[in-house]
């Protein structure tokens, strides 16, 4: 079913001359695929997103944007962005740009809007007060507005009144029968007056989360004393419009069909569907997403520098992925196995499945989905990849000694060892600075190695180092043309160690049963070796850190670093005292190099 708000209201309601000449533009057929008809509009949506130049867009308002922005390509329909920039004396130089800026590194392009154009511009609203202006005075016509003429002064002191008496504020409409003629000619003559809208009740509303909501005020017994009116303000009496009417003319105007806000806006929608209805206008759908809070319930400010979109961009390091991803699943819910998501998938994903009550924001799931989408571009490439790879190198740059960086790359560009590293280790990235930090020892030539100290066994032994050494001597025959991730992977899983563990095996013949027990028993010492193996790697080769496994820790340092540091360690464990374990000679082991297969020393 077609929505009312389009194409009708044309033919049967009062447009002023601007809205009637602009061109309706086209509208893109719905996306296909299975669509929930409770949870999303019948027909292409137009939405909208109006954000202020008071400020700077934050974790709140881009959720709103992004919302909006989901509806229309979910539904196959147009995003605007509108700049209502009424309030200059709020205005932040430069905000606007940024405003831009910031939606565009979100992937949030607007399909009208400025800098695009559009049907319905202008699309800023300090450009467009005649038409606010012809639209208060049609409603003065109509019976609907009226100009106020009162003083400051009488204002006040009416408030003050019903201040003191416990009353809530309201006016007693003293203008409101005051001649048109009279009042024509009062502002003809340049007499400082409002325009009013005349309301005499605020009607409910049909809200997309909220379902049937508005204001039901009862009257104060003394209210029928001293009646006032919520008859809110229209234009100002410098001739530009408040923002509810600028606001209701926009979305009218630029066919709105849906509008998507946070509930702090639920107190002026009834008022916002009055002046509709006193247009004779057929208001947008309205879906109003709950408020952001912090853990003890607080509401998260827009002032705070903590949810400013430049604060996660620059001086966090987030990804533009994952700040919408987090954005999107602040109060929406799906049905998904995963969280992880990228922009174009939530464009087919979305629905107004969006819960009511206040949304607790945990930083902690931010980080969460920063080491995904760090994972998803590491293993696909791409510009992001790209740049991870050149802000990680700048990092490095900065706080890594030169003679030691040149050592440890042996003539390699550090473009060319940054990137194995990063997809090794993209599980653990947050930032450039924080992923060098995490990965120093691979930057650095001088490992702070801790003295070594073995795995403790079930039975209280240990791996004799000798062992260990021989193993690493063994797992450096690699020549440099093989010396890869899937070499040291293989090599290490082929490297038998259960002699190290085992005492030597009696002569004598043995049954199925006895080869079968010593298998197993071989096994678990072999088990019992790679674990120790592993363990004193990562203390040879990184000092212990933790990061990427051992075959990747291998080949991303390359065979000359490997070597160097292997060498290093040996030479730090060479007098560990030698640990009571059953004895067994290691001639065998040291000279057995078959399982290297084609890789094994000529002799």
């Amino acid at each position: 079913m077609r929505h009312p708000h389009l194409g009708l209201l044309a033919r049967r309601s009062w447009i002023c001359t601007r809205c009637r000449t602009a061109n309706y533009s086209s509208v893109a057929p719905a996306r296909a695929g299975n669509r929930s008809k409770k949870n999303l509009p019948d027909a292409p949506a137009r939405t909208r997103f109006a954000p202020s130049p008071t400020g700077y867009l934050h974790l709140g308002s881009l959720r709103t944007a992004l919302f909006n922005y989901l509806l229309a390509k979910r539904t196959g329909g147009q995003f605007l962005l509108r700049i209502e920039d009424t309030d200059q004396k709020r205005t932040i130089p430069g905000a606007e740009q940024r405003l831009y800026e910031d939606l565009q590194w979100a992937g949030l392009q607007w399909d009208e809007g400025p800098l695009v154009g559009g049907p319905y511009g202008p699309y800023r609203q300090s450009e467009r007060t005649a038409i606010y202006r012809e639209h208060a005075n049609h409603l003065v016509k109509t019976g609907h507005a009226y100009r106020c003429f009162c003083s400051t002064e009488r204002l006040d002191s009416l408030a003050r009144h019903r201040s003191q008496a416990g009353l809530p504020p309201g006016y007693d409409r003293q203008c409101a029968d005051i001649p048109a003629e009279e009042s024509e000619d009062r502002a003809a003559k340049g007499e400082a007056h409002v325009v009013r809208l005349k309301v005499e009740g605020y009607p409910m509303f049909d809200d997309l989360v909220y379902g049937k909501t508005g204001q039901n005020r009862p009257i104060n017994k003394l209210d029928l004393i001293e009646r006032v009116y919520d008859d809110p303000i229209l234009l100002k009496s410098d001739g530009h419009p408040t923002y509810h009417l600028a606001n209701v003319v926009d979305d009218h105007c630029m066919k709105i069909t849906h509008v998507i806000r946070g509930t702090e806006w639920m107190p002026s929608t009834p008022m916002h569907v009055a002046l509709y209805n006193a247009f004779n206008w057929t208001p947008p759908r309205f879906g109003h997403v709950p408020l952001l809070v912090d853990r003890s319930g607080q509401k998260l400010s827009k002032r705070n520098a903590d949810i400013d979109l430049s604060f996660f961009k620059d001086n966090q390091g987030v990804f533009a992925a994952t700040l919408v991803n987090f954005a999107a699943l602040l109060g929406w819910s799906h049905t998904q196995k995963s969280d992880v998501f990228s922009l174009e998938e939530l464009e087919q994903l979305f629905d107004l499945k969006i819960t009511r009550g206040n949304t607790v924001v945990a930083f902690e799931k931010l980080w969460f989905l920063q080491k995904a989408h760090a994972q998803r571009f590491a293993a696909t490439g791409g510009p992001v990849f790209d740049e991870m790879v050149a802000k990680v190198s700048q990092a490095v740059e900065e706080t890594s000694p030169a003679d030691q960086l040149t050592t440890i790359l042996d003539a390699r560009p550090l473009t060319e060892y940054i990137p194995p590293l990063l997809k090794a280790d993209a599980k653990s990235y947050t930032n450039a600075p924080e992923f060098v930090q995490r990965n120093s020892t691979f930057f650095t030539t001088a490992l702070n190695r801790p003295p070594y100290t073995p795995i403790p066994t079930p039975n209280g032994t240990t791996i004799p180092i000798t062992a260990l050494h021989t193993a690493a001597a063994a797992l450096t025959l690699v020549p440099a043309s093989h010396w890869t991730i899937e070499t040291h992977r293989s090599n290490i899983a082929s490297y038998d160690g259960s002699a190290a563990v085992l005492p030597a095996s009696p002569g004598g013949g043995a049954t199925e049963s006895a080869d079968a027990d010593a298998e197993k028993t071989r096994v678990n010492a072999d088990k019992a070796f790679k674990k120790e193996l592993y363990h004193y790697l990562r203390w040879a080769l990184s000092a212990g850190a933790p990061g990427p496994g051992i075959p990747e820790t291998m080949e991303i340092l390359g065979r000359a670093e490997s070597l160097r540091r292997l060498q290093e360690a040996r030479e730090l464990t060479a007098d560990v005292s030698p640990i009571r374990v059953p004895k067994r000679a290691q001639s065998q082991q040291s000279e057995d190099t078959t399982w290297m297969g084609s890789l094994a020393p000529l002799s």
